[in-house]
C-alpha cells in the first residue's frame, strides 16, 4: 500500500494518493474493524485487493452471501460494534437482504458494502444492476452509494456513526467498481464513536413518581444499544426498587434468570401466566424495547395506541416513542445512560408490590420445569441439563422454528448476550450466527440449537467453520418436519397437511463429510455422553437429536393440537 506520504499530527493523512479500494479498507482499520465476512466478487475485487496489505482485518469467506450477512449481524450483536459484510452486486446483495432485515428488527449495528457497476453504466440495467436505495431502503437505516473516492472516509464514518447511533441497525454503502480503482488524495477520517442521548434528570423524576404509584408495576427490557455494564446497572435498579423484571422476545440474556426479579420472556412459548401479568399490570416499563407483535401476543396483552397500562417507554431512537404506543412518559435515551440513571435513583424503604412480584417470580420457577413429550427424546430434560451443566459465559445461538420453544422455556440464561438469536424469525439464522460468534470468542462453548428444516438452509457453512477452525457444537433437532408450520396446519387446517413434511440427509455423515465429530442421539440419556464426546473432539461438532414428530411443543403434542381443532369443527348437537 502506497503510505509514502505523511500523517498529520492528529492522525489523518493529508495528500496520500491511493485507489478507492485502499482507502476504503485503511478507514476499516481505522474504525477498528478486526473482522469482514463476504462472499468475493469482480465487482469488489479493488477492495478485495487492498486487504492484503491490512493483515490486521481477518477476511472470512463464507459460502453464501446470506450467512456471510447473518455473520456480520450476530458479530454486531455480540460485540456492540458495527459486524462488517462484503458482497457482490445483484444475486450476492438480493441473498444478503435476510441478514439485513434481521439487523433492522434486531436494532443490530451493521455495516454491508455492496459492489456495484461502473459509474457509466449506470441506469442501463447493466450486467447484475441494481438500485440499492430502493432495494433496501426499508431494511436499513441508510443506503447509500460512492461515486467519488474522494468521499470514502465522510462516508463510510457516516456508515458508523448512523449504525451505533440512535436506535442501532444496519447500513449499506455501494461501490461502484470504477470508483474503487481510482486514486485520490484524501484524508482518513477518525474512529467513530458511539453518541448516545442521556435522560434528562425530570424525566427520571418522574419515572420514580410513577413508578411510586403502582402497585402492579412490571418491566420489560430489549431491544439494542445494551452493554454488561447496562444490564448490571438496571439489574441493580430492579433489585433496589424490588420489580418484577420480564424481557422481549429472544432478549432472555438481559437480564440474570437466576435473580429473584426475573419473571420470564415475552414472545414464543411464553408462561400464559406471564402474558396474563402483563396485561393484569397498571404501569409497564419499557427499556429498549419496540414492543412489537410477538413481545406484545399480537397486540392483546399491550394494545396500541394508549395501553391500558400506565406505559414508560424508553428507547434510544426518538422516532420510536410514540409510533406505535403512546407513552404517558416518553424518554429518548440510550440504555447505557438509561440504566446508570435508573440505579442511581433514591430507592425506597418499601413498596407495595412486594407479593406482586414474588408471585410473579413463582410463576416462572414453575413454567421452567420440562414438560413431558411423546417419544423418547424429552427435550426439555435435555435444555435443562443444558443449562446446568454448561458454563456461566456460553452462548447458545439459535434461529426459527418451534424447535426453539425448549430453548426459551427451559434454559436459565446467565449473563448478557449468552443468547443470540434473530428476533425476525429468520430461518437459517443459528449456523452462521454461531461460527461468527465462535470466532469472537474462541475460548467460550458456542451451540447452535437449529431444527432439520432451519439447519439446511444454512448447513453449508460447516465448510466456513471448519476452514477457520471455529468450534460450535450444532444439535439438530431432528423431527422430519417443518415443526411450526405443522402446528398451524393441524391448529387451523387439522389433517390437511401440506408442503411440511422433510426428507432430511443423514446428518452424521453429512457433518462428518465436512470434518466435523458426528453423534445420533434417539433417548434422553443417550444425550449428555455424546455432548461430552462433542465437547472433547476439540473441533466443530454436530448432534443429530432425532425427536418424535408428535412432539410439537413444550405444552402439547401435535396430536393433541389436531384433536383440539377438530373437537372445535363438530357441530353441536
Amino acid at each position: 500500500m502506497n503510505d509514502a506520504a505523511p500523517a498529520r499530527t492528529d492522525g489523518t493523512r493529508t495528500d496520500n494518493r491511493r485507489t478507492g479500494g485502499q482507502i476504503l479498507i485503511d478507514q476499516l482499520r481505522i474504525h477498528g474493524v478486526e473482522r469482514v465476512f463476504c462472499v468475493p466478487g469482480e465487482s469488489y475485487l479493488a477492495a478485495l485487493d487492498a486487504f492484503v496489505d491490512v493483515p490486521e482485518i481477518q477476511v472470512v469467506t463464507a459460502r453464501q452471501e446470506g450467512g456471510a450477512a447473518i455473520m456480520a449481524e450476530a458479530h454486531g450483536k455480540l460485540t456492540g460494534a458495527p459486524g462488517v459484510c462484503f458482497v457482490t452486486r445483484g444475486p450476492g446483495a438480493t441473498n444478503a437482504s435476510a441478514g439485513m432485515h434481521i439487523g433492522f428488527q434486531d436494532s443490530t449495528p451493521m455495516v454491508l458494502f455492496v459492489g456495484q457497476v461502473a459509474r457509466g453504466a449506470a441506469d442501463r440495467e447493466a450486467f447484475q444492476e441494481i438500485d440499492y436505495r430502493r432495494m433496501y431502503g426499508q431494511m436499513a437505516k441508510w443506503v447509500g452509494q460512492i461515486e467519488d473516492p474522494e468521499r470514502i472516509p465522510e462516508m463510510v464514518s457516516r456508515a458508523f456513526h448512523t449504525a451505533v447511533n440512535g436506535r442501532p441497525g444496519p447500513v449499506v454503502l455501494a461501490l461502484p467498481e470504477d470508483m474503487l480503482v481510482e486514486r485520490a488524495g484524501v484524508g482518513d477520517a477518525r474512529r467513530f464513536r458511539e453518541m448516545q442521548p442521556a435522560p434528562p434528570p425530570a424525566d427520571m423524576a418522574r419515572l420514580r413518581s410513577l413508578l411510586m404509584q403502582a402497585e402492579r408495576p412490571m418491566a420489560l427490557l430489549g431491544g439494542g444499544g445494551w452493554d454488561r455494564q447496562a444490564v448490571a446497572d438496571f439489574e441493580a435498579f430492579a433489585q433496589a426498587f424490588d420489580l418484577p423484571t420480564a424481557v422481549s422476545f429472544r432478549c432472555q440474556a438481559y437480564f440474570d434468570n437466576r435473580l429473584d426479579r426475573y419473571a420470564g420472556h415475552a414472545g414464543v412459548a411464553t408462561d400464559p401466566a406471564l402474558n396474563e401479568r402483563i396485561a393484569a399490570a397498571d404501569l409497564l416499563l419499557v427499556a429498549g424495547a419496540r414492543l412489537g407483535e410477538a413481545t406484545t401476543g399480537g397486540y392483546t396483552i399491550v394494545r396500541p395506541p394508549v395501553p391500558e397500562q400506565t406505559l414508560i417507554h424508553i428507547h434510544p431512537g426518538a422516532e420510536e416513542l410514540g409510533q406505535v404506543f403512546q407513552p404517558a412518559l416518553g424518554i429518548n435515551a440510550g440504555m447505557k445512560h438509561f440504566a446508570a440513571a435508573a440505579a442511581a435513583l433514591d430507592a425506597p424503604q418499601s413498596v407495595p408490590w412486594g407479593a406482586w412480584r414474588q408471585a410473579a417470580r413463582s410463576d416462572y420457577l414453575a413454567f421452567l420445569r420440562p414438560h413431558p413429550v411423546p417419544g423418547d427424546v424429552q427435550t426439555g430434560e435435555i435444555v435443562a441439563w443444558l443449562s446446568d451443566r454448561l458454563p456461566a459465559d456460553a452462548i447458545l445461538c439459535n434461529g426459527a422454528g418451534n424447535y426453539n420453544s425448549w430453548l426459551h422455556r427451559n434454559f436459565v440464561f446467565k449473563g448478557y448476550r449468552t443468547q443470540i438469536g434473530a428476533t425476525s424469525g429468520s430461518m437459517g439464522y443459528g449456523t452462521p450466527a454461531a461460527i461468527a460468534v465462535a470466532m469472537a470468542e474462541p475460548e467460550r462453548i458456542v451451540v447452535n440449537w437449529t431444527g432439520d428444516g432451519c439447519f439446511l438452509m444454512h448447513g453449508q457453512e460447516l465448510a466456513t467453520a471448519m476452514q477457520y477452525g471455529a468450534k460450535v457444537v450444532n444439535i439438530v433437532v431432528n423431527n422430519g418436519m417443518l415443526g411450526s408450520i405443522r402446528i398451524h396446519q393441524e391448529r387451523d387446517y387439522p389433517t390437511r397437511v401440506s408442503a411440511t413434511a422433510l426428507r432430511n440427509p443423514d446428518f452424521v455423515a453429512l457433518a462428518e463429510a465436512y470434518g466435523l465429530h458426528g453423534e445420533t442421539v434417539r433417548t434422553t440419556d443417550d444425550f449428555a455422553p455424546a455432548f461430552e464426546r462433542c465437547l472433547a473432539a476439540g473441533r466443530s461438532s454436530l448432534i443429530d437429536l432425532e425427536v418424535s414428530p408428535d412432539a410439537g411443543s413444550t405444552s402439547r403434542s401435535i396430536s393433541q393440537i389436531r384433536d383440539a381443532a377438530l373437537a372445535r369443527q363438530r357441530p353441536v348437537s
